[in-house]
């Protein structure tokens, strides 16, 4: 293979320029004679001033030290997978968590309503009672900053696929939008609800859905900051609100008993469901990847449709009645 299909014209010129260089140094003049001849390099003059100087030896050493640094990396991993060999778990129970906890958080000065992950960044929000949300690196459990910004006790907080937004509820009526790339900076709020915002969610990357305990859910436009729709159906304080991976379903809890589902570009109530004997304090979409072992522990038969892993097939919740 010749260096043309390697190198591009200029980079294949600097090359042969370098070899000449350093045969003429090094005393190879008649060898560089016929270098210079067959690579048409014939009027080439050796200058210690120029650009070409040494620049052979300069590279040669340079691909020695990279050599030995790759070398030693490489050693230090070696001995690193030794030390602490990866493997995995045996057992289920080797998955679970299990006391003592490895870190505890304490700034807050009342309870604590919500902990959120964020989806990108080694961050934990947590809400709280006292009006605020803590931001913690969830590694180290290093505390970060306050956000601060609510009237009344924080219920809920979220954050954007991309974790660029985090969005925030409260029992003053409003919800609360906030750009981390500014700092955390509040650049809106949105006023709508009658009464303690208890959950909010995202709906795609440009909607939110919010829950209350005026017994509404409601979609906003998150550029605008409008209500764009209010879903009614529930008889009493709507707790928590989920959405599926695809933004097509929301399912809610709500005071009066009930889980439903919902449509969101629409408005319409899909299902109504009852079973529990107390308050539903929280209902989740299960994520398809569960699916086969939902199955199973309701004794229904394997999925073979097309659209077995489509998002919004199981809803779970947890209620009052201890169910």
């Amino acid at each position: 293979m010749s260096f043309e299909q390697i190198l591009p014209e200029r980079q294949l010129k600097e090359l042969q320029k370098s070899v000449l260089d350093f045969m003429h140094t090094q005393g190879y003049t008649e060898s560089a004679a016929v270098f210079a001849r067959e690579s048409g390099n014939e009027g080439f003059v050796a200058d210690p001033n120029d650009r070409h100087h040494n620049l052979l030896a300069k590279k040669w050493t340079s691909v020695i030290r990279l050599q030995k640094k790759i070398m030693e990396l490489e050693a230090k991993l070696s001995k690193l997978q030794e030390e602490a060999p990866l493997r995995r778990p045996s057992s289920v129970a080797e998955w679970l968590p299990r006391p003592p906890a490895r870190t505890k958080l304490a700034q807050h000065r009342s309870p604590i309503t919500r902990v959120r992950f964020h989806p990108q960044y080694t961050v934990l929000a947590t809400a709280s009672e006292d009006m605020a949300v803590k931001l913690w690196d969830s590694e180290s459990g290093d505390f970060e900053r306050t956000v601060k910004g609510h009237t009344k006790a924080v219920q809920d907080v979220a954050f954007d696929a991309k974790g660029s937004i985090m969005v925030t509820c409260s029992a003053d009526l409003t919800l609360r939008v906030w750009d981390i790339a500014a700092d955390y900076k509040c650049v809106r709020t949105l006023h709508g609800h009658d009464h303690c915002v208890s959950a909010v969610c995202f709906l795609g990357a440009d909607r939110l859905a919010s829950a209350s305990r005026d017994r509404t859910i409601k979609i906003w436009d998150l550029a605008t900051g409008y209500c764009v729709k209010t879903l009614v159906g529930h008889a009493e304080w709507v707790r928590s609100v989920d959405v599926t991976s695809d933004s097509r379903l929301l399912c809610t809890a709500s005071n009066d008993q009930s889980v439903r589902l919902w449509d969101p570009s629409t408005g319409d109530c899909k299902a109504d469901m009852r079973g529990h004997s107390n308050v539903v304090e929280t209902a989740r979409f299960a994520p398809p990847n569960t699916y086969a072992c939902l199955r199973r522990l309701a004794g229904l038969p394997p999925a073979t449709a097309a659209d077995a892993n489509a998002p919004g097939q199981f809803v779970i919740s947890g209620s009052r009645d201890k169910t």
